[in-house]
């Protein structure tokens, strides 16, 4: 199986826990921050699953060292799936979220928000947000690599 996307897995367990049980006790900002950044780390290592797979069918040679030329790549081979495309839009918004400056709004409250000011607008990142994201976005992410490299049959999602 493809170590990359047990790693993801695992990830993705973290990120569970984060929101199901640390979040729901401490309601900080720094709590939400910790939950994007293994979201981020999750996706980078399911991207990185799928290019191995890729090197390893001989579609590709080598795989780059730079998050931005991995993400090229990707979009690159899978240039008509659209799903896809969708995950990795996804994953440069995640990225973008965490390198803007932010603000924080309720802090140790049920509403805690995190406000990410990006360029041309503010990104409100709260505990359902997050839910959401985890579980539509996020979840869905691995199981659709585990389809694109063999691992699970190609089902409904």
């Amino acid at each position: 199986m493809n170590e990359y996307l047990e790693e993801a897995k695992e990830e993705l367990k973290r990120v569970d826990h984060i929101i199901y049980v640390s979040l729901k006790y401490t309601r900080t900002v720094d709590i939400i921050r910790n939950a994007l950044n293994r979201m981020v780390s999750a996706f980078d290592y399911i991207m990185e699953g799928i290019l191995e797979h890729n090197k390893e069918l001989k579609k590709i040679t080598k795989i780059p060292p730079v998050q931005k030329d991995k993400i090229e790549l990707l979009a690159e081979l899978y240039k008509d799936d659209k799903e896809l495309k969708r995950f990795i839009t996804f994953y440069t918004f995640l990225r973008e979220i965490i390198k803007a400056p932010y603000k924080r709004r309720e802090e140790y409250r049920r509403h805690v928000t995190m406000i990410a000011e990006l360029k041309n607008q503010s990104a409100e990142v709260d505990i359902d947000v997050l839910e959401d994201n985890y579980d539509v976005v996020a979840k869905k992410f691995l199981e659709y690599a585990e389809i694109l490299v063999g691992l699970r049959k190609g089902e409904e999602l």
